[in-house]
């Protein structure tokens, strides 16, 4: 495994890289290509998941040469710190409508996909066009029925954060995914946000 980069190396809550910088940005631009060519004719409407999405998405978007709109959504799960109980409720609602739109769902991180199915179906449930869905990472043994559209990086199950995850809202502005290697229980018990939790 691969050492962060100082001044990042001095945090001891912080494992070694998971994916680098230099590997995301290689891989959001062949995602961006990819994505351009398929809605060719059909610019999607991104509708982000926050807060973990917005990082991604906005590098995301800048890799597509079309002209994209945005919306976001938040939801929450509930259970004990660092897992979900399954049950998930909308904290924000999208603004726009989604009926015949394009849309591409952009997820930070696949794990159960659970809460991935629920957004799938609150989004089809408003009539777009189409709904496709963008992850950055998928957790090892998510589930394989998801049928995700692109898909940045797979990656084991062990704990990330950086790139826009987080533990207690820290770590969003690392500029690449590394393992968590502080305390798994940090986070108060309640709303389990949608960071590195797995």
């Amino acid at each position: 495994m691969t050492s962060l980069p100082p001044p990042y190396d001095a945090d001891p809550a912080l494992g070694p890289l998971v994916v680098s910088q230099e590997e995301l940005e290689l891989r959001i631009v062949e995602l961006g290509r990819q994505i351009t060519a398929d809605y060719a004719g059909r610019p999607p409407l991104l509708v982000g998941v926050l807060k973990g999405a917005f990082v991604f998405m906005s590098d995301l978007s800048r890799a597509i040469d079309l002209p994209v709109e945005f919306d976001f959504m938040a939801v929450a799960s509930y259970g004990s710190a660092t897992r979900t109980s399954g049950v998930v409720r909308i904290v924000k609602d999208l603004e726009l409508d989604l009926a015949d739109r394009h849309v591409l769902l952009v997820e930070d991180i696949v794990d159960s996909g659970l809460t991935l199915s629920y957004l799938r179906r609150t989004l089809l449930a408003r009539n777009p066009a189409s709904l496709a869905v963008c992850a950055l990472l998928v957790r090892e043994g998510s589930d394989d029925e998801l049928d995700l559209a692109y898909v940045g990086f797979d990656i084991s199950t062990q704990f990330v954060v950086g790139y826009g995850l987080d533990v207690d809202e820290r770590y969003r502005n690392l500029p690449f995914v590394c393992a968590y290697a502080g305390e798994a229980d940090a986070a108060p018990s309640g709303v389990v946000g949608r960071g590195a939790r797995p």
